[in-house]
């Protein structure tokens, strides 16, 4: 039954109140596993909060760099670890900010500053790593081209394995899955109350995540954080 898919994404530092406040309105934390209280959402009930962002909280508060991908048979998960190692450590730190706003039917923090210095970081993360990266399959490429893509989008997906890297990438920390009217409403307006303090806080931008989903339809959990200045944190209880 095992067949885990690996992701890179950035996690904001554990230590940071962006992290805290994403972990606690999708209800549960991507590091520890721990399953949270939601925030209460005024015009919601917190069932209904729950399934308006239960997709969101299986992959945990996150932007994705490198989208979840199946080791090759030939690849082994050290030689994956060593590589996110030596990545990171050719990185510069840097801050950025973000701005709450819709994107494709959904909510989600997009940076309103730093967006070159975080599209950099990730295309290295798509093309560096890309040999670890076992080609989707058939049933996979076609479930992607049925949602109508692009010429551009196509040629990522058939090259990358995913249409929206490269340039048709636009960072993004998921808040919500797809929602409209009514509920998309206040979902919005109970988000930008409490929104006023992360679009003025400069988020530190200074390590990779390496990010795992043990089974199909598991959650996925962060495993290790590779920073940097070369430090590596490992995360107890993730399951590799």
């Amino acid at each position: 039954m095992d067949d885990p898919r690996y992701a890179i994404y950035y996690v904001p530092p554990d230590d940071c109140a962006f992290a805290h406040a994403g972990h606690r309105w999708l209800g549960r934390d991507v590091a520890s596993g721990e399953f949270l209280e939601q925030p209460k959402c005024p015009g919601l009930t917190p069932t209904r909060l729950a399934l308006l962002t239960a997709a969101a909280r299986r992959y945990g508060f996150h932007g994705t760099l490198k989208p979840p991908f199946h080791l090759r048979d030939e690849r082994r998960l050290p030689e994956l670890r060593r590589a996110i190692a030596a990545l990171a450590a050719r990185q510069q730190a840097f801050s950025f900010q973000v701005r709450l706003a819709p994107l494709a039917g959904f909510l989600a923090w997009l940076p309103s500053s730093g967006v070159d210095a975080v599209a950099a970081v990730a295309n290295a993360c798509v093309t560096e790593l890309d040999d670890f990266r076992r080609p989707p399959t058939v049933a996979e490429l076609v479930r992607r081209q049925s949602v109508g893509l692009s010429r551009s989008q196509e040629a990522l997906l058939l090259r990358w394995g995913y249409p929206y890297v490269l340039e048709e990438f636009r960072f993004h920390l998921t808040l919500t899955d797809a929602a409209s009217g009514a509920d998309a409403q206040t979902l919005l307006a109970a988000l930008e109350a409490g929104a006023a303090g992360h679009a003025r806080e400069a988020i530190p931008f200074d390590s990779l995540c390496l990010c795992v989903e043990p089974e199909p339809g598991a959650d996925f959990r962060l495993v290790t954080r590779y920073g940097f200045d070369g430090s590596v944190k490992h995360y107890a209880g993730a399951h590799e």
